[in-house]
């Protein structure tokens, strides 16, 4: 692998030219087919084999007018308590406001809010659905004003209009959340490098990267049904793996440089090393996130794939074009005392006296100084690394799922308010019935019997007539529960139906008695989710187990690699229940509403944290394998290790931290989520459980750490990950300098 890269390295080095040109037209063709692609398709739910999924279809087959897709807004009126809706002196206005939404452009249908069941029992509210020949993703502003301008005019008569559904406009602020991220890694890589031109190279090929990748996701977003939620999540995954997949090449290379190697050289070197562990970085995240298949759902699938072609596409540009644009500034990546070393230009007076003063500087760097810290104490390092992340974890305990609705928007919002005006005035059921399917030879008759079965049912509070279509052979029931629809009671009473289905369809006469609708369709989804992730995890880490016993040669790093993974995940966790679902410091993070987690949330979590878990351990060890390899003693290596890594190792959470973090800026509540709880699990991954936790495990394991079976050892490729064959030609070969010394006073 090492060897394979050193030459890929070289080639784009040399051929910088051509290499760039053809990333520019990758790019270039990629905007064209976005440009000219459809809009993408708003986020629709579909989970094939459940019993909501085929409830749907058959409703589809059997109803196709009710299963159109067009979009459908729920008024709700109401007027001051004491006074009757009905009656002659408001009668008018809601008839005027009917009237008024009936000749708005694109609606098709308005219910009347007098028919039985519209009113309330206190006569003070009514509601009707308004319907639109058009989906809610394709409605116009038009059609979004005139809606909004028939509320204000019904408003002006005193009426309280407050409106739901997905016909009703989300005020979405528009976010600088990739901007954020990228502002604050400048400043960090340019800490870092001291280099203008090194700081803006891993900036550069990241928005390269990410523009393929959101513009291959547009172009094929109509065609693979891709919603704009994963491009979003596709831009926060690659612009962070991205940043830093070049800030290790670049780092590496300036290392090269420093060790003597001529420029080419440096390149190859670079690529050859840290562009190994780019690469099997890159894999490991590439796994996790195409893994997320694994749970059977169309949306949680798309999203990873399309998030793990964008990780694809940083490796590559990693490996290729970072090294061809070193080839054009070769020199200026370098600091300015570097650049003059190398290329034996007099250094003015004030940079020989900081050069001077660099020599003669003998205290080590804050890395390897840390390392042999956690060295000297690592079981009281372990100690409190371990028992400070369990506490964070703490709230993880309490963690309830559940997916976003109007129920959890702000209470400011009109969807909201329609929400909570329906539950006081109908019961908190009315805002999550549930829809009976019944399918016999006489529908309409089977289904009569069914809803007096299940009218009886504790929870229940009313089941409409039964509605059979044309033929009879399929029939609806609408079922109000008297609990909220993400009360756990409601899915207590979704299960005690779907069990009794048995016995009621015998007595009744139905061939096949199926439960739908959104609220069913919900607890199926996170039904499915709970079930998806043992399956899941154990796949991921089973894959990446494997890839870093190929990478390490060893078993207990990869295994330790995986349980510092669980520290910070379950860590993280506890920070999103505390932030999202208790409402700790709700504000700071513009949490308008506390509330479940939603169901996605952790499985993608979990996903896409493996994979940066595992690039930080690649990153870190795999330089301290290069260094045990090479004959450094095991806690030599880890001072190495650190020594070379730490800081940019450090820069590079940094980075990651300040991308994700930006994204908790956005309005979108799962980006939101996602966001925070990707920025605390890389905090407590890279700095507690790599940076701290990693090396006292070394301590305490020595050369143990490095065990593999010499059977084992046999069986497996070497892949030469850490460079070895590189370092087997002669020094003189490529200029090479001899292997940095070593630190016995740090680790004594």
């Amino acid at each position: 692998m090492a060897t394979f890269l050193h030459k890929l390295g070289r080639l784009a080095f040399r051929r910088r030219g051509t290499t760039a040109l053809l990333w520019l037209l990758v790019l270039v063709g990629a905007v064209v087919a976005a440009s000219s692609a459809p809009a993408p398709p708003a986020d629709t739910f579909s989970m094939p084999g459940t019993e909501s999924q085929k409830a749907f279809d058959l409703l589809k087959d059997k109803f196709p007018a009710a299963s159109a897709d067009g979009a459908s807004a729920r008024v709700v009126i109401r007027v001051p308590r004491g006074q009757d809706i009905a009656g002659p002196e408001r009668k008018p206005a809601v008839s005027g406001l009917v009237a008024e939404l009936a000749k708005a452009p694109g609606v098709v249908a308005v219910s009347d809010p007098y028919l039985p069941g519209a009113v309330s029992k206190d006569a003070t509210t009514a509601y009707a659905v308004v319907t639109y020949k058009a989906a809610a993703t394709q409605l116009t502003d038009a059609e979004h004003d005139a809606l909004t301008g028939a509320f204000d005019k019904a408003r002006a008569t005193g009426l309280t209009v407050e409106a739901g559904g997905d016909a009703i406009k989300i005020d979405v602020a528009v976010g600088g959340a990739e901007g954020i991220g990228v502002l604050v890694s400048a400043v960090v890589l340019l800490l870092t490098f001291g280099s203008m031109i090194a700081a803006g190279m891993p900036l550069l090929t990241a928005l390269i990267g990410v523009g393929i990748g959101i513009s291959g996701i547009t172009a094929l977003g109509s065609t693979l049904g891709l919603s704009s939620n994963t491009s979003t999540l596709a831009m926060m995954i690659g612009l962070a793996v991205g940043i830093d997949y070049a800030l290790f090449i670049i780092s590496r290379y300036r290392s090269e440089i420093a060790e003597g190697h001529e420029r080419r050289e440096a390149a190859g070197r670079a690529v050859g090393t840290a562009g190994s562990a780019v690469v099997f970085a890159g894999l490991t995240v590439i796994i996790a996130l195409s893994g997320l298949a694994v749970a059977n759902i169309p949306m949680l699938t798309k999203m990873g794939m399309t998030a793990a072609g964008t990780v694809a596409v940083a490796v590559l540009i990693a490996i290729t074009l970072v090294p061809a644009l070193l080839g054009f500034a070769p020199v200026k990546v370098l600091r300015r005392l570097d650049r003059k070393a190398v290329t034996g230009k007099p250094l003015s007076a004030r940079q020989q006296r900081k050069a001077a003063r660099e020599a003669a500087r003998t205290k080590p760097n804050l890395g390897t100084r840390w390392a042999g810290y956690v060295l000297r104490h690592p079981v009281a390092v372990l100690l409190v690394g371990v028992l400070g992340l369990g506490a964070i974890a703490l709230p993880a305990a309490s963690l309830e799922l559940g997916l976003p609705g109007e129920g959890t928007m702000a209470t400011d919002t009109t969807q909201r308010k329609a929400y909570d005006m329906l539950s006081e005035s109908f019961g908190p059921g009315f805002n999550g019935p549930l829809m009976i399917t019944v399918s016999a030879k006489d529908a309409a008759s089977a289904a009569a019997g069914v809803g007096k079965a299940l009218a009886g049912m504790d929870g229940v509070a009313s089941v409409s007539p039964a509605a059979p279509n044309a033929a009879n052979d399929t029939a609806i029931l609408n079922l109000v529960p008297s609990t909220g629809p993400t009360d756990h009671a409601t899915e207590e009473l979704v299960r005690a139906i779907r069990d009794g289905v048995p016995a009621v369809a015998a007595g009744a006469g139905a061939d096949e008695i199926l439960v739908t609708g959104q609220t069913a369709m919900f607890i199926d989804f996170s039904k499915t989710l709970d079930d998806a992730l043992v399956p899941y995890l154990a796949l991921v880490v089973g894959l990446a187990f494997l890839l870093l016993v190929l990478v390490f040669r060893s078993v207990l790093v990869p295994l330790k690699a995986a349980l510092g993974f669980l520290l910070s995940v379950s860590a993280s966790l506890g920070a999103v229940v505390a932030v999202f679902q208790w409402g700790w410091l709700a504000d700071v993070f513009g949490v308008k509403e506390a509330g479940p987690v939603m169901s996605t949330m952790p499985i993608f979590m979990i996903g896409v944290v493996f994979g940066l878990a595992m690039d930080y351990e690649v990153f870190l060890v795999s330089r301290m394998r290069e260094a045990y390899v090479h004959g450094a003693r095991p806690q030599e290596a880890v001072v190495t290790g650190f020594r070379h890594g730490g800081r940019v190792v450090s820069a590079a959470a940094i980075i990651m931290i300040s991308v994700f973090s930006g994204f908790i800026t956005e309005q979108n509540d799962l980006i939101k989520m996602i966001g925070f709880a990707l920025a605390s699990a890389v905090l407590f991954d890279a700095f507690v459980v790599r940076m701290a936790l990693v090396p006292a495990l070394f301590a305490l394991l020595g050369r143990s750490a490095w065990w593999l079976p010499r059977w084992l050892d046999r069986l497996l490729p070497n892949l030469d990950v850490e460079g070895e064959k590189l370092n087997r030609a002669p020094a003189s070969a490529h200029g090479a300098a001899p292997y940095p010394e070593r630190e016995h006073e740090l680790i004594r």
